[in-house]
């Protein structure tokens, strides 16, 4: 049975589905977190890689606490650069991984050789994955499943490879969010465009095309199939303090003067209820 389950999802994936081609273009060109670390003498390439991203984001550590992956069979929906991938293989996870790009495998793959480590990792799509049902212990995937065509589907597919009891832990980003509001200011109100809203702002101009973000009664609904909702709570991610340099889609003074103006003490201040990444807990 669990194998027929598997094989359905399998044949029902949609390789030439526009978005899906549109979202592994986009993330092929530039896996998740590399933008603005130069290339180098790989050790220390990686090395950059993982003090940025703890340090840019640290509310990961105390989600992933990755130490419980220990003996555990874990999968990771999307590894990107491969650095929260490396770490559940440092704690003794007996580990999967996959994402839809090569260049997210071909990174993970590299990482985990440099460290002499082995583990499983390929492409693959969230929306049909390559694995039978009730196989693993936890599922995470930190900022990934909302740049899914379909998240729904996404959801359904952890769920099922999970094993009862098992723990989902899932990043999607928050529609209520700083970095939201930015994408409105910019795209909407200084474009003479209000009645854009900030969450077409977040689809049509962050990332990679069609990206998604939630209400916390969105969020709540999108885990229908689960038990419970162990905890869902809100951290800032980079994008909501500005901290990495403005992309290529942002090359003028005025966008770079506003970069440097932003009041971030402000928003440290208020605290990360806004905050762009919202982190669910999850039993199946």
């Amino acid at each position: 049975m669990e194998s027929a389950n598997r094989d359905t999802a399998l044949e029902s994936q949609s390789p030439n589905d526009d978005q899906t081609s549109e979202v592994r273009r986009y993330w092929q060109k530039q896996p998740c977190g590399t933008r603005d670390v130069p290339d180098g003498e790989r050790k220390a390439f990686f090395k950059e890689l993982e003090r940025q991203r703890y340090e840019w984001e640290p509310s990961i550590l105390e989600f992933a606490r990755f130490e419980r992956g220990r003996g555990r069979r874990v999968l990771e929906i999307g590894v990107g650069a491969g650095t929260d991938f490396i770490n559940w293989a440092r704690h003794g996870a007996e580990l999967s991984g996959i994402d839809l790009t090569e260049a997210g495998v071909a990174l993970a793959n590299e990482r985990l050789a440099l460290e002499g480590l082995t583990d499983d990792v390929q492409v693959g799509n969230a929306e049909a994955l390559p694995f039978d049902d009730d196989s693993f212990d936890i599922v995470y995937s930190y900022g990934v499943l909302h740049h899914s065509p379909d998240t729904e589907r996404c959801l359904a597919e952890v769920h099922r490879v999970l094993r009862p009891g098992g723990t989902a832990l899932i990043m999607l980003y928050n529609v209520t969010a700083w970095t939201a509001w930015n994408l409105w200011a910019f795209h909407g109100l200084a474009k003479g465009r209000p009645w854009l809203s900030p969450r077409q702002a977040v689809y049509d101009h962050l990332e990679s095309p069609g990206t998604k973000a939630y209400t916390a009664r969105e969020t709540t609904k999108l885990f229908h199939l689960f038990s419970r909702i162990e905890r869902m709570e809100t951290a800032f991610l980079g994008g909501d303090l500005l901290r990495m340099s403005p992309s290529e889609k942002y090359p003028s003074r005025v966008a770079k003067l506003l970069f440097a103006l932003y009041p971030r003490p402000i928003i440290r201040f208020i605290g990360p209820r806004f905050g762009f990444a919202r982190m669910i807990e999850a039993t199946k």
